[in-house]
C-alpha cells in the first residue's frame, strides 16, 4: 500500500535541491544547488553555487554522432542513456558534497535532449536521456526527471519550460521585462504590463555558431571562444538574407525548435548556396542572425528590459550585436542582476521545477506552451529511503525572490547518515 502523503512542512522550512542541466549545446553537465523556502505566495531561492563538468571525449563524440543529422541505433541510445546518467550522477554527488555539505534532499534532472519531434508547429514527442536511476543510486536522493513529456502529452510544445519560473522572477519589474536564455537554442519569456506571459524559442542561439566553428576548424574547436572569429569578420548580407528566410521565424508563439532543424547539415546547405566564404565572415553573419532573430521576436511586445543568461552571454561579439539589434531603448543585462548567475540560471530553474513537482504543484503555463492546461511535471525516482511526498502547500507560490549569492552562508556539514 502506498503510504499517505506527509503533512506539509511548516512554511519557512527550506528544502535543499540540486538542479542538473545539459542544454542543446551538448557540451557539459551543470549542477546548481539551492535552498528553496516557501512562505505564503512567495518562494525564496538561496543559491549555494554551481559546479560543471564537460562530457568526456568519448561521450561527446558519441552524442554528436547520434544527434541530427546523424543516424543512430537503439544500442547507441542505450549506451548514451547510461553514460549520460552516470555523468549526471557523478556531478550530483560532487554538488551535494561541495555545495550542500551532504545535506541535499532532492535532485531535479533535466537530462540531455536528443530529439524534439516537432512538425508544422506541433510537437508530437520529446526525448531526454540520462537515466535517473543512476543519480538516485549514487546520491541516495529522490530524483525528479522527465519534465517535458507531460506538457507534450497535454498538447503543449514541451518548451520553453522555464516560463513559469521566469514569470515568478519578472513579476513586479517595471515596463515590459523579458528573460532570455541563449544556449544552443535561444528562448525567451516576456511579461506584458497586465501580467500576461508569452514564451517561445526564437531560433538558434549558439547551435549554428558552434557548427560553423567545428566545420572551419575540422573539429579542433567546438565553439567560437569569446566571439573572436566573429569579431574579425564582416556580415555577409546574401548569407544572412538566405538564413532569415527560414519559415520557423514566421510561426506564431508558442513555438519551439531545436537541433533537429538548426544543425550542421542545415548550415552546410546554406553555405553551398552562397558560395565559399571566409570563416570570420560566416561567424559574423551567424552572430548577427542570432541577435536579429531574438530582437525580431521580442520587438512586437515592446520589451523594455532583457535579462539574459546561458552560454551566449559569455560571447562579447554576440552580446554587442544583440544590444545593437534591440536598440538604445531596451536595457540589456544578464540574469546576475536578479541574483542568478547567467551560466547557472536554467539549472536553478529546474531545481525550482523539481520542488514544485515534489509538492504536487503544476510547473507549466499553458499559454506559454500551448497545452490544454497546467500540469505537474515529471516522474519521481525514489532514493534509498521510503518515498514520502509532502502535501501541497495551502497556497501556490506566485513570486520568486533570490538571495544574493555573495551573502549566502555555507551549510554546515551533515552528520553521518545511512541514506
Amino acid at each position: 500500500m502506498t503510504p499517505p502523503p506527509e503533512p506539509p512542512a511548516p512554511e519557512g522550512t527550506p528544502t535543499t535541491v540540486i538542479g542538473l542541466m545539459s542544454g542543446t549545446s551538448c557540451d557539459a553537465v551543470d549542477a546548481a544547488a539551492a535552498r528553496i523556502t516557501h512562505d505564503g505566495t512567495a518562494l525564496r531561492l538561496t543559491p549555494l553555487g554551481m559546479v560543471s563538468e564537460p562530457y568526456d571525449d568519448e561521450s561527446r563524440a558519441a552524442l554528436a554522432a547520434a544527434l541530427p543529422p546523424g543516424r543512430t541505433t537503439l544500442a547507441d541510445v542505450c549506451r548514451l542513456d547510461t553514460r549520460i546518467g552516470q555523468a549526471f550522477a557523478r556531478l550530483a554527488v560532487r554538488a551535494d558534497r561541495e555545495l550542500c555539505a551532504g545535506r541535499a534532499e532532492l535532485v531535479a534532472s533535466h537530462g540531455q535532449t536528443v530529439f524534439h519531434w516537432a512538425d508544422a508547429g506541433r510537437v508530437h514527442g520529446t526525448l531526454q536521456i540520462g537515466e535517473p536511476a543512476w543519480i538516485a543510486e549514487a546520491t541516495g536522493l529522490p530524483v525528479v526527471s522527465g519534465f517535458r513529456t507531460r506538457d507534450v502529452a497535454a498538447g503543449g510544445q514541451g518548451a520553453p519550460l522555464v516560463a513559469l519560473i521566469d514569470r515568478m522572477l519578472l513579476r513586479g519589474r517595471p515596463g515590459v521585462p523579458a528573460a532570455l536564455n541563449v544556449g544552443g537554442i535561444a528562448n525567451a519569456t516576456v511579461l506584458t504590463p497586465d501580467g500576461t506571459p508569452a514564451a517561445f524559442d526564437s531560433g538558434p542561439g549558439n547551435a549554428l555558431l558552434d557548427a560553423a566553428a567545428r566545420h572551419f576548424t575540422e573539429g579542433r574547436l567546438d565553439h567560437d571562444t569569446d566571439g573572436r572569429l566573429a569579431a574579425r569578420g564582416t556580415v555577409h548580407r546574401p548569407l544572412l538574407d538566405r538564413l532569415l528566410a527560414e519559415p520557423y521565424y514566421g510561426l506564431p508563439a508558442p513555438k519551439t525548435t531545436g537541433r533537429e532543424l538548426f544543425h550542421s547539415g542545415y548550415l552546410r546547405t546554406a553555405l553551398d548556396e552562397v558560395g565559399p566564404l571566409p570563416a570570420p565572415d560566416v561567424l559574423a553573419t551567424l552572430t548577427r542572425l542570432t541577435a536579429r532573430t531574438i530582437a525580431d521576436a521580442l520587438r512586437p511586445f515592446g520589451v523594455t528590459e532583457v535579462l539574459a543568461s546561458g552560454g551566449g552571454t559569455r560571447n562579447p561579439a554576440l552580446m554587442a550585436a544583440l544590444g545593437q539589434e534591440l536598440g538604445a531603448g531596451v536595457r540589456l543585462r544578464t540574469s546576475d542582476a536578479l541574483g542568478l548567475p547567467g551560466a547557472a540560471k536554467e539549472a536553478y530553474a529546474f531545481a525550482v521545477l523539481g520542488w514544485l513537482t515534489l509538492h504536487g504543484l503544476p510547473g507549466t503555463l499553458p499559454q506559454c506552451t500551448g497545452a490544454t492546461g497546467s500540469r505537474v511535471l515529471g516522474s519521481i525516482t525514489p532514493g534509498r529511503a521510503p518515498l514520502r511526498l509532502p502535501g501541497p502547500p495551502a497556497e501556490a507560490p506566485r513570486t520568486l525572490t533570490v538571495d544574493r549569492f555573495d551573502r549566502v552562508h555555507p551549510l554546515e556539514p551533515a552528520p553521518p547518515t545511512t541514506r
